[in-house]
């Protein structure tokens, strides 16, 4: 491919001053991504104590657990955790996603072992910290325009990197090293970066969803083209058939363990005399393997299935994105956000450190682009189609537009 050298200019001048503004806040999402990947290991030890109990005799019945938990939780439990293991606690859960905490019963003596609260957590304010700078929503779409301008100084990166006179393996897959310290670090930032760019295309794609103006956009597609999860996987439309006596816990959580079902399974209470149990299992090492079913309170009976295959494509494709995201298809999935973070960092410290070699005093040092030099319908284009896509993106354009005629 011959490239244009103005345009190459031209999108150096805009990678350079996007990369240099975004680059505190790549070194945030970086470290605090690969924090984050250690929450099990970290929270294990500290969370011990409250999750294992000591086997000691028959356990009391789950109803009673259960009446347990509606006295002594913060927020009255609307599920539980179908337990694996005879020295585990049973897990009455309470509200979901940043709202969740869940308390913990001791099956054998009947006391509250301890109560998780999510929001509370160590690893909360990490990943907190992560995806909104602490500071709310309008942290959340500093990091979404972040996010949106990583896109353009990856795509930009890959075209200024892209060789014009012929391949070398120096310098565009080795860092140079006998060429003084600007170079290596130049090197070392375009070489690591060309080589993540793929990956990080694609964890960015994952942490999307969760933003405000492009997550709202991508659910309300969602909601239009019906690809999301089907309008029974809640079971809100679903009743029971009213009865004589509802199903105790006991009886419910045998029915929901003959199912089954891999990865960790919820059973959700009903919410009135009319409404349904619920079972369902998460295992993003195998999403295809998740189910929602739903059951009658009063008989037992399955009245409604989900199987995966029934969720929206968008939704599937939204769901892996962000299991891959996390690290949470196995061991070589979680690697590989580790080195994907770690590398990240060091694409960050290294342009910094040729940007501080290649600065000259008294000038920002941003290159200059001939005056002769107009941008195409091609790459106008792009931008376009990029600011459609990310909004906050496309707002940035606008007002550099106006910064760059006044």
């Amino acid at each position: 491919m011959k490239k244009n050298e103005k345009l190459n200019t031209w999108l150096w001048k805009w990678h350079f001053i996007a990369g240099l503004i975004s680059l505190p806040f790549l070194l945030i999402l970086s470290i605090t991504g690969a924090i984050y990947l250690f929450k099990a290991d970290y929270e294990k030890p500290r969370q011990q104590n409250i999750k294992e109990v000591i086997v000691s005799g028959t356990p009391i019945s789950l109803e009673k657990q259960k009446e347990i938990a509606n006295q002594s939780a913060i927020k009255k439990p609307n599920a539980m955790l179908i337990s694996t293991a005879s020295n585990h606690a049973t897990e009455f859960i309470s509200g979901r996603f940043s709202e969740k905490s869940s308390l913990y019963v001791d099956p054998y003596t009947g006391k509250v072992s301890g109560e998780i609260i999510g929001r509370e957590t160590d690893m909360f304010k990490v990943r907190k910290l992560h995806g909104e700078l602490l500071m709310g929503k309008f942290g959340t779409k500093i990091i979404e325009l972040i996010a949106s301008w990583m896109v353009v100084l990856i795509l930009t990166g890959v075209y200024i990197w892209w060789p014009g006179r012929g391949w070398k393996l120096k310098g565009f897959f080795i860092p140079r090293i006998r060429e003084g310290k600007r170079t290596f670090f130049r090197d070392l930032h375009a070489i690591t970066g060309i080589w993540i760019s793929g990956l990080l295309l694609l964890i960015l794609a994952g942490g999307f969803p969760w933003t405000d103006v492009f997550g709202s956009n991508f659910k309300q597609i969602q909601k239009i083209t019906n690809t999301g999860f089907p309008a029974t996987w809640d079971g809100r439309h679903l009743e029971s058939q009213p009865g004589d006596k509802a199903l105790t816990l006991d009886h419910m959580a045998n029915i929901a363990k003959a199912l089954h079902l891999p990865g960790k399974v919820t059973l959700q209470f009903p919410k009135g005399p009319k409404d349904v149990f619920s079972v369902s299992n998460l295992n993003p090492s195998d999403l295809n393997s998740q189910k929602k079913i739903h059951f009658d309170q009063y008989s037992g009976a399955q009245i409604f299935s989900n199987d995966w295959k029934d969720v929206g494509v968008l939704m599937r494709a939204r769901m892996w994105v962000m299991a891959f995201h996390q690290g949470e298809f196995g061991v070589w999935n979680w690697w590989l956000m580790l080195l994907t973070a770690l590398l990240l960092t060091l694409m960050s410290v290294s342009a910094l450190a040729s940007y501080i070699l290649r600065k000259r005093k008294g000038s920002w040092g941003t290159p200059k682009v001939p005056a002769a030099f107009t941008v195409g319908y091609g790459i106008l284009a792009i931008i376009g189609i990029l600011a459609l896509v990310f909004p906050l993106f496309g707002l940035s354009i606008l007002v550099l537009i106006v910064l760059e005629y006044l």
